[in-house]
């Protein structure tokens, strides 16, 4: 890694470059922006090699890990959509791929025909569990960031994303926010 390191920080220079040329009101968010999506890239880049061994993308394994949560192991379609927040036709390109591999299954609503529930496979619970260790061993567990600035970038984060709308203030506050 350390042969790939440039000798400034790209972003900094960028910044200063925002200044020189005017517009230093934006020169911050321009900065925060561009920092966000280049450590989505860094850490994309990580959970990229954590799960190819598993033969899953981030959004396969996503929706392996909450159709694991639930009890039952099955979530209608639509549920999943929400709460991982992707558009229905992402949804349904993961979906034909993980069936395709046994890993899911699409059924029927018995209540609702026009509406398909998505149960997770015993092999696709297995996989996730085995992908869930990995990632928390090489990944989750060290972000790159000592514990309490993790936390504080995840509460920083948080309240830009609901300040965006992304979510309401519930009425039973979760950790960590």
């Amino acid at each position: 890694m350390g042969a790939s390191r440039l000798p400034v920080d790209p972003i900094a220079e960028a910044r200063r470059q925002w200044v020189d040329h005017g517009w230093t009101e934006a020169a911050v968010g321009m900065s925060a922006v561009t920092s966000i999506i280049r450590a989505q890239q860094l850490l994309m880049q990580r959970v990229d090699r954590v799960l190819r061994p598993f033969d899953l993308s981030f959004a396969r394994f996503e929706l392996l890990r909450l159709l694991a949560f639930t009890r039952e192991g099955v979530l209608p379609t639509s549920s999943a959509v929400r709460r991982l927040q992707v558009h229905p036709t992402s949804m349904t390109s993961t979906v034909a791929r993980l069936e395709r591999d046994g890993l899911v299954e699409r059924e029927r609503h018995p209540e609702d025909g026009r509406a398909l529930l998505l149960r997770i496979s015993p092999p696709g619970r297995e996989l996730v569990e085995q992908a869930t260790a990995a990632l928390n061993a090489e990944v989750f567990a060290d972000v790159g960031l000592p514990g309490a600035e993790t936390l504080d970038l995840v509460r920083l984060l948080a309240r830009l994303r609901q300040g965006a709308g992304d979510f309401a203030d519930p009425s039973v506050v979760p950790e960590p926010f």
